[in-house]
């Protein structure tokens, strides 16, 4: 049995998504690079999460959250690596429910924002396949939560060419572990 009302559950999923705040709802895309597929795929596009805020938008807003939660303020938010990726992360004790709160997190990404492609990094054999579980025993869950969106899940392995397409080219929600 799940719990949607958790208040410091739903405090840790609002912060994430308050880091995006001004973000336009809209769906991105991409071109597939041609020479690196099969003919018969050429003529597909693929859905991405295309952010649209600026480096001082998500200073502000990773501000903002930090001060609503009591947490003293980031004076600046360089780029953590060389290609220019963004990292946050959101802290939480053991037994506090992370998997559920990044799961749902997710679905609430989505419903704000039209982000559709989630990775679940894992350390070991043992996390991934009780990610796995977790998704499979909180699916109905998800799934009355937020009107039966539809969503997929499956873990990456580097031969099954048709899993990691449809998840680079659905507009639905795709989570690859």
């Amino acid at each position: 049995h799940f719990d949607a009302q958790q208040s410091y559950q739903l405090d840790a999923i609002h912060a994430t998504v308050g880091l995006f705040s001004g973000q336009p709802a809209a769906a991105g895309t991409f071109e597939w690079q041609a020479h690196l597929l099969e003919p018969e795929l050429l003529d597909s596009l693929g859905t991405a999460n295309a952010l649209a805020l600026s480096d001082a938008r998500l200073l502000a807003n990773l501000q903002t959250v930090q001060t609503g939660n009591q947490l003293p303020p980031s004076a600046s938010r360089a780029r953590d690596d060389i290609r220019g990726a963004r990292n946050f992360s959101v802290e939480m004790e053991t037994g506090t429910g992370k998997t559920y709160v990044y799961l749902r997190t997710i679905f609430e990404l989505n419903r704000r924002y039209g982000f559709t492609k989630f990775v679940i990094v894992v350390p070991s054999v043992a996390i991934r396949e009780g990610v796995k579980k977790t998704i499979e025993q909180t699916r109905d869950h998800f799934r009355q939560i937020y009107d039966g969106v539809p969503f997929e899940s499956f873990v990456y392995a580097s031969g099954d060419l048709s899993r990691i397409i449809d998840f680079a080219s659905s507009s639905s929600i795709r989570v690859m572990i």
